[in-house]
């Protein structure tokens, strides 16, 4: 990941120094196991945890020379064991310690990620909470349609997050499974009970069954999950950006002293965080795709897969987590404008209650066909004549004939309309489960 978008939190975890730290642990956890169980000398598992050591630099080194990782690795750390380093990976497969390692980082990035989720929740319940009762026009199509709340426009996507943590959750969980299976799975060389208590000391489930490998169906799981996760923050990028807009200008994003909106235009305040998740949400979409693709492999394994983990997956991290921290950021600075949304309100003249008049209509026994066309009529003139729509109401003699005055203002309360809100809000909280 290119420093601009790269968290120290995810630097760390994907950085060559914790992926080595990992295989080591493995590796020496497999011989504790081992120990335990007689099959190797206990004073040769106790010199191998007190021992055991990379240098990374070193690795790399003899890497260049023999062309694979996990020899090289091994190589590097038999030099600080010594003649029990004979015992190191006995019965084990590359695949063994990459992709129980692996697993391990996924974790520990999974864990990362889930807090960075939860404060967007948090930050988005806030913001919901505070603006319950901040009306505003909803659209569809881009058009005015009914009043709704901002605090409830808000809630809609608070609900988003947490399914998509719940996905999270699920998909991270798919992951963290490992295995101590040898060279095609079948456990020829060690006891099936060494993977399952290496798996249990090193805090992973275990594969039931697998390959050379785990199966990137469970990769393609956590990545998909992650893309879901900044598909909604892409939803709210994309609607803070329209409401932004100069001739909405609803809301706006925070915008700090000395900010600079423009190099040629010194009005300019653009809504550019929500355009940076807006594409990078794009790229998690990408990278889930690449994942599927690596579910098909050859056999019981071929590598077509590596090479492609290695990039997608620390980046897919780096990316969920800037997108996580930015959105964040963004909610609970935003800048909303109640006033600018009640004038936004009043550019249609009470069009947004045609459907209440509609209903009235139909109660008293109008055919909701009738009823449709005489509303319509009167809104179509809203539109062509900018006349207010209760005026055009008014004067409809076939309306004023079948409801009177008390009964036509009672279909423009707007309250009446968004009575229920703060009942959604609380019932949508009150679901919180994480």
């Amino acid at each position: 990941m290119i420093d601009r978008y790269a968290s120290p939190e995810m630097t760390a975890i994907w950085s060559d120094e914790a992926r080595f730290e990992h295989w080591k642990e493995v590796e020496v956890t497999v011989c504790e196991v081992r120990a335990d169980r007689g099959e190797i000398p206990a004073d040769a598992a106790k010199e191998i945890r007190a021992k055991a050591a990379f240098d990374t630099a070193r690795v790399l080194e003899i890497r260049n020379t023999v062309q694979h990782d996990v020899s090289a690795f091994l190589t590097n750390m038999a030099e600080s064991i010594g003649p029990s380093s004979r015992f190191v990976h006995q019965g084990m497969t590359s695949s063994d310690l990459l992709d129980t390692a692996f697993a391990l980082q996924i974790k520990d990035a999974g864990a990362v990620l889930r807090a960075a989720l939860v404060e967007l929740l948090d930050a988005t319940e806030k913001k919901a909470r505070e603006h319950q009762g901040t009306i505003m026009m909803g659209r569809s199509h881009g058009i005015h349609a009914e009043p709704t709340t901002f605090g409830l426009k808000l809630t809609v996507y608070w609900e988003a997050l947490r399914r998509g943590l719940h996905r999270f959750d699920a998909g991270l969980a798919e992951c963290c499974f490992g295995q101590i299976s040898g060279a095609v799975g079948t456990h020829a060389h060690l006891d099936p009970a060494v993977e399952v208590e290496t798996c249990k000391r090193l805090g992973l489930e275990v594969a039931p069954v697998s390959t050379q490998i785990l199966q990137r169906d469970r990769h393609a799981a956590f990545l998909n999950a992650v893309s879901l996760v900044g598909a909604t923050i892409e939803q709210m990028a994309v609607e803070i950006r329209n409401l932004q807009r100069t001739d909405v200008h609803e809301v706006e994003e925070s915008f700090g002293k000395g900010q600079k909106g423009s190099s040629s235009m010194p009005h300019k305040k653009n809504p550019i965080v929500s355009e940076k998740v807006t594409g990078m949400a794009r790229l998690l979409r990408g990278y889930a795709h690449t994942a599927t693709e690596n579910v098909a492999l050859w056999h019981e394994r071929d590598i077509s897969h590596s090479s492609v983990e290695r990039i997608i997956f620390p980046d897919a991290c780096h990316t969920l987590h800037h997108m996580l921290k930015k959105m964040t950021w963004l909610i609970s600075g935003l800048v909303v404008y109640p006033e600018n949304m009640l004038a936004n309100m009043e550019k249609v003249r009470g069009m947004y209650f045609s459907q209440a008049v509609l209903l009235e209509l139909t109660e008293i026994g109008m055919t909701r066909e009738d009823a449709y066309a005489r509303v319509q009529a009167c809104a179509m003139r809203v539109w062509d004549e900018n006349v207010p729509l209760r005026q055009a109401l008014g004067e409809d003699s076939e309306i004023t004939s079948r409801l009177d005055e008390e009964t036509l203002d009672r279909c423009f309360e707007l309250e009446h309309q968004l009575r229920f809100v703060p009942h959604l809000l609380e019932r949508t909280f009150a679901g919180k489960d994480f």
